[in-house]
């Protein structure tokens, strides 16, 4: 049976390669595959050396082409109207193909994911289950959340102990 597939977007990807972390993303959530889209790698540019370790040689995130036809052609193009492309091309992936949607971009994907019945995971989701699953201490995770706000990126500034997702899976 196919794995279930957390479609990373380039904020999540970013926040875990300021942290360091990159290589633990896929160890998170083990029972998913994990897959960036080509137009997601086009965006990441500054961390396409540490992705491409992950999906040549660890070969534990895979990158897939995004090429939609018909319905979810003509989503992509509504929402890329209003968004990102690559956020655009996770939530029509991720609509049309019953997957989970990894993006912490909450403004741009919230509402779309809410009323399409889309899971979403944040990085602080990601950090909540790291934590839960033992794969990270509370220090861990508020060092990785100093990195990645040290290193210019937004993440809220959280107890993760006291953390509950909005959606869970």
């Amino acid at each position: 049976m196919e794995k279930v597939k957390i479609v990373l977007d380039a904020d999540v990807l970013i926040h875990f390669c300021e942290a360091g972390r990159l290589s633990m993303l896929p160890e998170i959530l083990p029972e998913f595959e994990h897959v960036v889209l080509d137009v997601v790698y086009k965006e990441v540019f500054p961390i396409q050396n540490q992705l491409d370790n992950q999906i040549r040689l660890l070969k534990n995130i895979k990158m897939e082409t995004f090429s939609p036809s018909g319905e979810m052609l003509f989503e992509y193009a509504k929402l890329s109207k209003t968004r990102g492309k690559g956020e655009s091309a996770c939530m029509a992936y991720c609509h049309f193909n019953n997957n989970v949607i990894g993006s912490s971009n909450i403004k741009d994907i919230k509402d779309y994911c809410k009323l399409n019945k889309i899971t979403y995971l944040t990085t602080l989701d990601f950090l909540y289950y790291a934590y839960k699953r033992g794969k990270m201490t509370k220090d861990e995770c508020k060092k990785f959340i100093d990195d990645v706000l040290t290193n210019g990126s937004k993440l809220p500034k959280t107890d993760i102990t006291k953390y509950i997702p909005e959606t869970f899976i």
